[in-house]
């Protein structure tokens, strides 16, 4: 889909210049330019953007104003002075960018009710259900995941969880111009912290659960949850859900001073409630309770982590004041989220799954479910994506070793990372464990070959890590590789 509004604004750079609050007669002449439009990526300015130099961690945008130039760009702003364009210099431009987006494009989020969803596992799947129950209520819906951005004129492959700030803006103003009603949105704390939801406003703020992820960028847990917290700020959202199932939604929740229901899987108090989980390999069944409602929910999604993911939408819809029983049929058949715990069937006489779990919080609620399959052993092919926290790899690897019988530690994309490093830290956890078959193979091809050669009737392999991303990584190498059609070829392979 286009993530550019069918309707360009068209601003003075002097009523930017007013908006920012800088002096906009040290424009001159120049405050007339028209401006139509906000970028921060200098390959994709279009004639009319005002565009955001920013500071990152390898390059400073400031490095690419000359292009920016080149394809028609009216102003900058940025951190730094320019003599190339007229320039806004402020302290922190990734703070105002979201703001300033948001106003250019007409306050999108003001016009549609966006479904906001944070946490550490469970977003992406949290958010296909907001989309599908929204849909089946007869609400025209969008969405944006770390997977997709969808709307009524198509979809578009997401580049992050959480889109930059002018992305963000222009797809919401966008889904307006298409007549969208409301939006499913995954919030990453990657797009909290660095302000690129700054400027949106939530009808419905939702959290799923936390834990240990990410800090690599945030250092520590703490400053992971005051990230997450800062989606349920009253300036943020007007209503919030809050699992209560882990103690940071616990503190949340009680911090939230806006209306909110709390809800919980695993029988903690909570306004919102599932009870009589039970799963098997065609799908989950439970009872959500919320007061005197009371429904039973057959989801075609595998697994009893999709109860919570589940839960987690029931509560956002109920509290943003939708159909309910409309919604729940939406949400009860919607088949498969891409990459999340996806069965690959060929005829073969053990169950085969993609799923995207990388770290040990995600494993814990995969393995036991897996577990309660499996008539045999559960083999599991796992790795450690480079550039992130090298504290989550030996966890990682020992909750694996600890649950799967045969565990075989291969590359995840280890980017600038020694990927031989890697390979050893989580096979180090895995064999801590005293439990599994532990296999050191780099290939990932190979990897999953070798576990589907070791399958045996009633057996399960697991290919864990990616879920649907399609690339691998080795320092700035992009090699194509697609865990599924690796996994269904070995299949066929074996067949033989």
């Amino acid at each position: 889909m286009s993530n550019r509004p069918s309707r360009q604004p068209t601003l003075p750079l002097a009523a930017v210049a007013e908006y920012l609050g800088a002096e906009s007669k040290l424009l001159g002449e120049q405050g007339t330019l028209v401006v139509t439009g906000v970028c921060q990526d200098s390959r994709q300015v279009r004639p009319g953007d005002i565009y955001a130099a920013l500071p990152g961690i390898e390059h400073h945008g400031g490095e690419f104003v000359a292009e920016a130039a080149k394809r028609g760009a009216v102003a900058v702003i940025s951190d730094r002075p320019t003599e190339i364009l007229p320039a806004f210099v402020v302290k922190n431009p990734r703070k105002i960018l979201g703001p300033l987006a948001a106003w250019i494009y007409g306050d999108p989020s003001t016009s549609l009710d966006v479904y906001g969803v944070t946490g550490t596992n469970g977003k992406t799947s949290t958010a296909f259900m907001l989309e599908a129950g929204l849909a089946a209520a007869g609400i025209r819906t969008g969405i944006i995941s770390g997977i997709c951005i969808r709307g009524p004129d198509g979809v578009s492959e997401a580049e992050r969880t959480t889109p930059e700030a002018c992305t963000l803006q222009r797809t919401l103003s966008a889904f307006v111009d298409n007549r969208v009603d409301a939006v499913a949105m995954e919030a990453s704390s990657h797009g909290l912290a660095l302000h690129r939801i700054n400027g949106t406003f939530f009808r419905v703020a939702a959290f799923t659960n936390l834990s240990r992820d990410h800090l690599d960028f945030h250092r520590s847990m703490t400053s992971y949850f005051e990230s997450k917290a800062q989606l349920f700020l009253p300036e943020r959202c007007a209503r919030a859900v809050i699992s209560v199932d882990d103690r940071y939604g616990k503190a949340l929740a009680e911090r939230v001073t806006v209306p909110r229901l709390t809800f919980s899987s695993h029988g903690a108090t909570a306004d919102v409630t599932a009870t009589d989980i039970e799963a098997d390999q065609t799908g989950t069944t439970f009872v959500a309770r919320h007061g005197s409602w009371r429904r039973k929910v057959r989801l075609r999604l595998l697994g009893c982590h999709q109860v919570d993911n589940a839960l987690t939408a029931i509560a956002a819809l109920r509290i943003g004041g939708v159909d309910i029983t409309a919604a729940l049929d939406g949400i009860e058949n919607l088949g498969t989220v891409p990459g999340r715990l996806e069965s690959v069937e060929l005829g073969q006489n053990f169950l085969a799954f993609v799923d995207y779990v990388h770290n040990a919080g995600a494993q814990l609620r995969l393995f036991p479910y897996l577990r309660a399959l499996s008539k045999g052993k559960i083999i599991a092919v796992i790795g450690a994506t480079g550039g992130r926290d090298p504290g989550k790899r030996e966890p990682l690897g020992r909750t694996a070793g600890t649950h799967a019988d045969i565990v075989i530690v291969t590359d995840e994309g280890p980017y600038r990372d020694d990927a031989t490093h890697l390979r050893n830290d989580v096979a180090t956890g895995a064999r801590h464990a005293n439990h599994a078959e532990v296999l050191i193979i780099p290939d990932r091809g190979d990897a999953i070959r070798t576990a589907v050669s070791r399958a045996h009737a009633g057996d399960i392999v697991v290919v864990a890590g990616r879920g649907n991303d399609h690339v691998m990584n080795y320092d700035g190498l992009e090699i194509v590789f697609d865990d599924r059609e690796v996994l269904e070829r070995a299949l066929v392979e074996c067949a033989k």
